[in-house]
């Protein structure tokens, strides 16, 4: 015989745990920000972390439950998931991606009953889709500039794991955003030039729309919470307007508080300077940020949608805005 409050209870199915992976990136950073805005909606989230540290203490800190795991050891994530109905998945840039995303797939099709897997996808949408990646290579040049005519080992492993996901069956949402502005390129790799007022990046007079974290974060919560208008539906998401690096330049100096200009480098040189330096032990994440700078030093991610105004119904945030908030930006702004 059923109880009163236990049919209460069962007719309540976000009091399941959301299971938000990469939860502890920076602050400001999408898994994070996801974290917090589920809390203060009053929703029970488990916060999948890697190791034990102050992130995980300032998670629990905030209300989370936090689990202490390995994305690819299939027991910690068979464990993470249970009472789970609803996924959030986000790794940090790592060769092993496809591997985490199909080992998550898998431990939720065991377990069954989930009712939607959000998958966070970052490649070029206007070129990454099967038909150009297999076109003629004098074809995928010149659509790129003749600067790259491939992908990421990162780009390629966000489209394989939407390919895993659409075999898996699950009810996968698909959100694929353009560059962020909090990108490494745009954030901590220019903060040296732009302590002297300059803005040195290798984009030519290309255009971007590139998105601010919080709105990827506000969409995502959004599915969530409210998961069955999106299920099996994909997602392309830019930033509110194209504009080019002087324009970005005005708004680096608003945040600023100081003059900025835009200087042009040459894509190799810049890729030498500060990428190869930065991340010489890390040789994936420097693949795959040479490989957006050749994108975009070719006029790759030049398109625009509306897709997330339409879905959070509100323009989406400005450069200027995720500039403002972002933690590196400020420090420099006020030194």
């Amino acid at each position: 015989m059923t109880h009163p409050h236990q049919t209460e209870d069962t007719s309540m199915p976000e009091r399941n745990p959301i299971l938000i992976t990469g939860a502890a990136g920076e602050i400001g950073g999408v898994s994070r920000t996801m974290v917090d805005m589920l809390l203060d909606q009053g929703q029970p989230v488990r916060a999948f972390v890697r190791q034990d540290d102050e992130r995980a203490h300032a998670l629990r800190q905030a209300g989370a439950e936090v689990f202490v795991g390995d994305l690819l050891d299939i027991a910690d994530v068979t464990a993470a998931l249970q009472g789970v109905r609803r996924i959030y998945f986000s790794m940090s840039l790592s060769p092993y991606y496809t591997d985490a995303v199909s080992l998550m797939a898998a431990a939720a099709r065991a377990q069954g009953d989930i009712e939607v897997f959000v998958n966070i996808s970052e490649y070029e949408q206007s070129f990454m889709t099967f038909e150009k990646m297999t076109a003629p290579e004098e074809e995928r040049r010149s659509w790129l500039g003749g600067l790259v005519t491939q992908w990421s080992p990162q780009q390629r492993a966000h489209w394989v794991a939407e390919q895993v996901l659409e075999w898996s069956g699950l009810p996968a949402v698909h959100v694929r955003a353009a560059m962020f502005v909090e990108n490494p390129l745009l954030t901590w790799l220019a903060l040296e030039p732009l302590s002297n007022g300059e803005l040195r990046l290798p984009f030519g007079h290309h255009r971007l729309a590139p998105i601010a974290g919080y709105d990827v974060a506000e969409l995502c919560v959004k599915i969530l919470t409210d998961p069955e208008p999106h299920i099996a539906k994909s997602y392309d998401l830019t930033g509110p307007e194209l504009k080019d690096m002087h324009g970005f330049a005005e708004d680096y100096a608003a945040a600023l508080g100081r003059p900025v200009v835009y200087v042009p480098e040459d894509v190799e040189t810049w890729n030498e300077i500060y990428v190869d330096t930065a991340m010489s032990a890390y040789p994936h994440i420097a693949e795959h940020l040479k490989t957006l700078t050749r994108l975009m030093g070719g006029g790759g991610y030049r398109g625009v949608t509306d897709q997330l105004e339409t879905l959070l119904g509100r323009p989406p945030k400005t450069v200027r805005w995720a500039l403002e908030n972002h933690p590196r930006i400020r420090k420099l702004a006020s030194a």
